[in-house]
C-alpha cells in the first residue's frame, strides 16, 4: 500500500532497482575483490576488513565522507525543510551538518596519533577508563548506529513505496540485501569503492535536477522564473514566522529552531558513529585532515543545491496540473515521510524525474548503510567479542564474527524499520529525536581524546545524566506547552529544541564538576598506543603462494609477505618520526581551519542575514544559485576526478595486469609483483604493521603496565627479546 495515491512508476521498477541494482553492485564488488587480490595482492584479513591497510588517500576519504554523510535524510529532510520554511531550510540543514564533519577532522587526527593501532573509538574508551565507561559508550555507539540505519531504511522505503507502489515491508527487507553481500566480500574497502560509484551517480542526478529547474525546464527554466513563482506565495500562502511571510529569506523562526536541533543531533551522529572513526583509522596519516575537511566542504553543496532546487520546485509547482496529486497537496504525513523530493522530481521531469529520484535515494541509502554495517561489525567484533568473549581470537575468527554481525544487524534493523512504519514513526521524527538520545555523550568522547584531565567518573556519568535530563526536558516541555505527550506533541519544534539543547550542553556542567570533585586523571597518552592490530600471520601464511615464491623469501614460520614487509620496514624506521610530526602539525592546522569554517557556517554567514530579515531580490537570488552551481562543480572535482588522479598508479598497475592476462602473458603479473613488492597493497599494509610494532615496543611496552583487555602481539615480544 503506497503512502501517496499517485504512483509514477510500475512496481517492477522498484524491484528492478532495489534487487537488480543491488546485485549489480554486489557482483561488481566481488569482481573488484578478485581483481585487487590478483593484481595488487590485497588479502582480506580481519585488519583489512576493518581498516583497509590504514593507507587510504585523501580523494577516496573525501568521497567516502561525502557518500556516507549523504543519507536518505540528507536529500529528503533537507528538501522538506526548504518546502516548509523556504531557502533558510536548505542552508540551515547544510551548514548545520557540515561543521561536525569539519570539526571531526581534529578528533580523526588525534585518534590516529594517540591510538594508531585502534579499530574503534570504543577501544580507546576502554583503554583509558576501563570496563564500566566502555559499557556506557557501547550503548551510545549502538544507539547511534540503530538510529541512523532506521532513518536510512525508513526514508528509503518510503520513497520506493511512493514512486513504485512497492510495499514498504518488502523495501525494508530487500534494500539491505545487496549491501550485505558486497560488504561481506569487500569490507571497508567495498565501502570506499562503492561510495565512490554512488557519489558519481548522485552528483550527476543533482546536476540534472538543478540544470533542469534553473536552465532548461519549460515549466520554470531560470532562477528568475523560480523567484517569481515563490515570491507570489508570500501573498497567497505566507509562511508564519518568516520575514514578510516570504520563502526567500534567512529569517525563519521554525528554520532557526531546526538549525539548532540539526547542529546538536548531528554532533552525535558524527562523533559517536564508529563509521567515521573507521575511515579515520583507514586513512593514510597525511590524508586524515584534508580528507575530512575537503569531504565536508564538498558535501555542503549536496543538500544545499538539492534542497534549494527541489524544495523551491515543489513550492512553485504544487498548485499546477504538473503536480502528481493535483489538485490535492501533500498531507503532513507524506511531508514528514520525505516525499517532497520525489513529487517535485515527477512534477518537473515526469517519469524521468521519478527514475532519477529513485536512483538517487537508493544510492544514498545503500552507501550510508554499508558504512553503518562496517561500523557495527567492528564495534561488535572488537568491543564485544574480542573484549569480553574471546580476547585471544585469531584473525580468521574475528573476520567470521564481523560477517555474522553484518548479516544479523542488517535484518534486525529491517525488522525495526518495519515496526516504526506500523507505529507511524517517520524519518523526520527520528532525525530530530537522535540528538536527545545520543547528544549527551559528544563532549565526554571529544575530551577523551583531547584532554588528559577528564576522569573516569565524569566520562561515565555525564552521558547518562545528560540523556536522562534531556528526555525529561523534552517530555515535560511537550506536556506543559501542548497539553499531552504523544507523537505529534513531542515532534513540535519547542519540545525537540529543548531536549536537544539539554542533551548537548548539560555535560558542559557535569564534566568539569565531576572532574574537580573526583580529581583530574592526568592520563598518560602513551597507554593508548598499546592498543594493537590483529595478528595476521595465520591469514597471510594461508594466502601466500609459498611453493611459487622466490626461494629467498621462503621462511619456515613467517609468510613471504611478512618477510618482504619486514625488510622494507627495517629500512624505513625514520617514517615513524615523520608521521608523528605530520600528525602533530596537521592537528594545529586542523584546529585553525575547523574552528574558522565552523564560525563562518554557523555565525558569520547566517546570523547577519537572519538579523537583517533580508528578503532575496531576483538579482541576489540568481547570484545565490550561481554560487551553488560553482560549489557543486568543486564537489564533483573533489570526489570524482581527484580520487582517480590520486590512484592513477594503482589503476595503471591493475589494468596492465588485466591486459597481460587477456593477451596470454599472465606470467608477467607475477614477475612484476616480485620485482616491485613495495607497490603491492599487502606489502604496504604489513610495512605499516611492522612500523607500528616497533613504535609500540620502543615507546609503550617497555616499563609500562598495560590495562586489562589490551594484548601484546608476538612481534612486539620479539622486538623486546632482541633488545635484551
Amino acid at each position: 500500500m503506497a503512502i501517496s495515491s499517485y504512483i509514477a512508476l510500475p512496481q517492477g521498477a522498484g524491484y528492478a532497482v532495489v534487487l537488480g541494482l543491488g546485485f549489480v553492485f554486489a557482483l561488481g564488488m566481488m569482481l573488484t575483490t578478485f581483481v585487487l587480490k590478483r593484481y595488487n595482492r590485497e588479502i582480506m584479513t580481519a585488519e583489512e576488513f576493518t581498516t583497509a591497510g590504514r593507507s587510504v588517500k585523501t580523494g577516496l576519504i573525501a568521497s567516502a565522507v561525502l557518500s556516507s554523510w549523504t543519507w536518505a535524510a540528507t536529500l529528503l529532510t533537507s528538501t522538506t525543510q526548504t518546502y516548509n520554511n523556504g531557502l533558510s531550510g536548505a542552508f540551515y540543514y547544510a551548514a548545520g551538518a557540515t561543521c561536525q564533519i569539519v570539526l571531526f577532522a581534529c578528533l580523526a587526527i588525534k585518534g590516529k596519533e594517540r591510538a594508531p593501532g585502534a579499530h574503534t573509538y570504543l577501544e580507546i574508551i576502554k583503554a583509558r577508563y576501563g570496563v564500566a565507561t566502555h559499557l556506557v559508550f557501547l550503548f551510545f555507539g549502538f544507539a547511534t548506529n540503530v538510529l541512523v540505519t532506521a532513518m536510512l531504511l525508513s526514508g528509503g522505503s518510503a520513497v520506493v513505496n511512493d514512486l513504485t507502489g512497492m510495499h514498504i515491508v518488502a523495501a525494508c527487507l530487500l534494500l539491505p540485501l545487496g549491501v550485505v553481500i558486497y560488504t561481506l566480500f569487500g569490507g571497508i574497502k567495498a565501502t570506499f569503492l562503492t561510495d565512490y560509484a554512488h557519489t558519481v551517480i548522485m552528483i550527476i542526478i543533482i546536476m540534472i535536477f538543478a540544470f533542469t529547474a534553473f536552465a532548461t525546464s519549460d515549466k520554470l527554466g531560470s532562477p528568475g522564473a523560480v523567484w517569481e513563482a515563490v515570491t507570489l506565495l508570500a501573498e497567497t500562502q505566507p509562511r508564519e514566522g518568516n520575514a514578510g511571510g516570504s520563502y526567500l529569506t534567512m529569517h525563519s523562526r521554525s528554520g532557526g529552531i531546526f538549525f539548532v536541533i540539526n547542529i546538536v543531533g548531528n554532533f552525535g551522529t558524527v562523533f559517536l558513529d564508529n563509521g567515521y572513526f573507521n575511515k579515520a583509522f583507514a586513512a593514510n596519516p597525511a590524508a586524515a585532515l584534508p580528507g575530512y575537511v575537503l569531504g565536508g566542504l564538498a558535501w555542503f553543496a549536496v543538500p544545499m543545491l538539492t534542497s534549494t532546487t527541489m524544495g523551491l520546485v515543489a513550492l512553485s509547482l504544487q498548485d499546477t496540473p504538473a503536480w502528481p496529486t493535483y489538485p490535492n497537496k501533500m498531507t503532513p504525513a507524506e511531508v514528514s515521510a520525505g516525499l517532497v523530493l520525489p513529487n517535485a522530481a515527477v512534477a518537473m521531469l515526469g517519469k524521468g524525474g521519478a527514475v532519477c529520484s529513485l536512483l538517487m535515494v537508493f544510492m544514498a541509502c545503500t552507501s550510508a548503510m554499508s558504512a553503518e554495517l562496517i561500523a557495527i561489525s567492528s564495534v561488535f567484533t572488537y568491543d564485544v567479542y574480542r573484549s569480553y568473549i574471546n580476547p585471544k581470537a585469531s584473525g580468521k575468527k574475528l573476520i567470521f564474527m564481523s560477517h555474522c554481525a553484518v548479516v544479523v544487524f542488517a535484518y534486525v534493523m529491517a525488522a525495526f524499520a518495519i515496526g516504526l512504519y506500523y507505529a507511524g514513526i517517520g524519518m523526520g521524527y527520528l532525525y530530530e529525536l537522535m540528538g536527545i538520545i545520543i547528544g549527551g555523550a559528544v563532549l565526554p568522547l571529544a575530551l577523551t581524546l583531547l584532554s588528559k584531565n577528564q576522569n573516569k567518573v565524569a566520562a561515565t556519568l555525564s552521558p547518562v545524566l545528560a540523556t536522562i535530563l534531556a528526555i525529561m526536558s523534552w517530555l515535560v516541555c511537550a506536556k506543559k506547552k501542548f497539553g499531552a505527550v504523544n507523537v505529534d506533541t513531542t515532534f513540535e519544534d519547542d519540545a525537540m529544541l529543548t531536549g536537544n539543547v539539554v542533551a548537548l550542553l548539560s555535560p558542559v556542567v557535569f564534566v568539569p564538576v565531576l572532574t574537580i570533585v573526583f580529581k583530574p586523571q592526568n592520563f598518560d597518552w602513551l597507554i593508548l598506543k598499546s592498543i594493537t592490530r590483529v595478528d595476521e600471520e595465520e591469514e597471510l601464511i594461508a594466502a601466500t603462494e609459498v611453493n611459487d615464491a622466490d626461494p629467498e623469501y621462503i621462511h619456515p614460520v613467517k609468510s613471504q609477505i611478512t618477510v618482504m614487509a619486514t625488510e622494507i620496514a627495517d629500512s624505513h624506521e625514520d617514517r615513524l618520526e615523520e608521521e608523528t610530526k605530520k600528525l602533530n602539525k596537521s592537528f594545529k592546522i586542523a584546529a585553525v581551519i575547523c574552528v574558522s569554517l565552523t564560525l563562518c557556517l554557523v555565525i558569520l554567514w547566517p546570523m547577519p542575514m537572519y538579523g537583517s530579515s533580508y528578503i532575496f531580490s531576483k538579482k541576489f537570488f540568481t547570484g545565490w544559485v550561481s554560487v551553488l552551481f560553482i560549489w557543486i562543480f568543486f564537489s564533483a572535482f573533489m570526489v570524482i576526478v581527484y580520487p582517480i588522479w590520486e590512484g592513477r598508479d594503482a589503476i595503471a598497475i591493475t589494468f596492465r595486469g588485466i591486459y597481460w592476462d587477456l593477451t596470454g602473458q599472465g606470467y608477467k603479473v607475477k614477475q612484476w609483483q616480485e620485482s616491485h613488492p613495495e607497490k603491492l597493497h599487502a606489502i604496504q599494509s604489513q610495512v605499516s604493521a611492522r612500523l607500528l610494532a616497533i613504535s609500540q615496543s620502543n615507546g609503550v611496552v617497555e616499563g609500562k603496565t598495560l590495562q586489562d583487555g589490551i594484548y601484546t602481539p608476538r612481534h612486539i615480544d620479539e622486538e623486546l627479546e632482541k633488545k635484551e
